[in-house]
């Protein structure tokens, strides 16, 4: 029975080193340290053309649980036009420069601040009567593993310095009449100049605006 042994002098085949793989970022891996990669773009936050006569500011700053703004958000805006129509045409979503687009999406300034251009939300057709309008807001930021659903709410001055008709419009709401009474002011857009609303955004502490859970 022979042995066989290996042949020193042979060559060694050759194999080829395996190419490096190429990781890029992709929008499934932008909460984290790649937030933001690739998901905002010129004009996201111009949900309506600044000259629109009832084009309104919509701003605020988004902070986390110590209170310092967070440099690396991202903020999406849904909503009804001024009249309550939603916007579901073929292409809306488009910045063409004049078509109320009803999306916008902007990311936060190194102090934490975003801006959207857009118009007052209106009751949608079929909304619980005499409810306040909304928006829809959604929160990506750092250390997030899914991103936050909250609402903006508008509503008049007179209103808000008014208790019965406050207590009114929140009874007429679903949402904000199931929210601790403490805490309701942390979906309610604060008037804080001509056609200028204020929505700062606390991701944790005794600020905490109220997110929603949807299943």
């Amino acid at each position: 029975m022979s042995e066989q042994t290996a042949d020193s002098t042979a060559v060694p085949e050759t194999v080829a080193e395996p190419a490096p793989a190429e990781f890029v970022q992709t929008p499934s891996q932008t909460v984290g340290p790649f937030f933001g990669y690739a998901l905002p773009y010129d004009g996201g936050g111009d949900i309506v053309n600044r000259v629109n006569p009832v084009a309104i500011r919509v701003h605020g700053r988004v902070f986390d649980g110590a209170g310092v703004g967070v440099p690396d958000a991202l903020i999406e805006l849904w909503q009804p036009d001024e009249s309550g129509r939603i916007s579901d045409e073929l292409g809306s979503r488009e910045r063409d420069g004049y078509t109320f687009t009803g999306f916008g999406r902007t990311p936060t300034t190194r102090a934490g601040d975003y801006t959207f251009t857009t118009v007052k939300p209106g009751a949608v057709a079929g909304a619980d009567s005499g409810a306040p309008a909304y928006a829809l807001v959604t929160v990506f930021a750092r250390g997030l593993l899914y991103h936050l659903f909250t609402r903006v709410y508008f509503i008049d001055e007179e209103a808000l310095s008014d208790q019965a008709a406050f207590d009114a419009l929140v009874e007429a709401d679903p949402l904000l009449k199931s929210v601790d009474p403490g805490r309701r002011a942390t979906l309610i857009a604060v008037a804080d100049g001509a056609d200028s609303y204020r929505f700062d955004i606390h991701l944790q502490g005794e600020s905490e605006t109220v997110f929603l859970d949807f299943d």
